[in-house]
């Protein structure tokens, strides 16, 4: 099997919301907040290389060149963990689009089994970005991939919040 590509994001305010996430001390509220934050960074991050198209826009003051992203997003969170990210990465991108999957543990042989997965049509130009923010074994992230890949899709995108 080919290594799969990483990128460690190594921001000082994505270790800062993680350690506010992590911290026994750290009310509800403030766990939202520290997830949507470290969400926003790492959907910043997993999207910073989308391809872009010249365009022009009318301002106020005349035509201005712009940059203007034109790729189809789709956004599937595995349930119940991944709905935190779906919000903060909707804010980037509130065009996207949302899918679901969800996936159970059987708790002796560890092995991830899909119970409900809904994806939008027409993903094979898509950029998804898989929403899954827990990693254990990585046996769930695996099949939530085969799940996409079986969709057609091209180009994934693992949105992970942990170090």
């Amino acid at each position: 099997m080919a290594p799969v590509p990483f990128h460690l994001v190594d921001h000082p305010l994505a270790h800062d919301a993680l350690a506010e996430l992590r911290d026994s001390r750290t009310q509800p509220p403030a766990f939202r907040a520290a997830a949507h934050r470290i969400s926003l960074i790492v959907g910043a991050e997993a999207l910073r290389d989308l391809p872009t198209e010249a365009d022009t826009v009318a301002t106020p003051i005349g035509p201005a060149d712009a940059r203007i992203v034109r790729a189809d997003i789709v956004i599937v969170p595995v349930l119940r963990a991944g709905l935190g990210m779906v919000d903060s990465i909707l804010e980037l991108v509130p065009r996207a689009r949302v899918g679901h999957i969800g996936l159970q543990r059987d708790e002796e042989t560890a092995a991830a089994s899909r119970y409900y997965a809904r994806l939008p049509p027409g993903l094979a130009a898509s950029v998804v970005l898989l929403a899954d923010p827990m990693l254990a074994t990585g046996g769930s992230a695996v099949a939530a991939v085969d799940i996409i890949k079986s969709a057609g899709v091209r180009a994934i995108r693992r949105l992970e919040a942990a170090e």
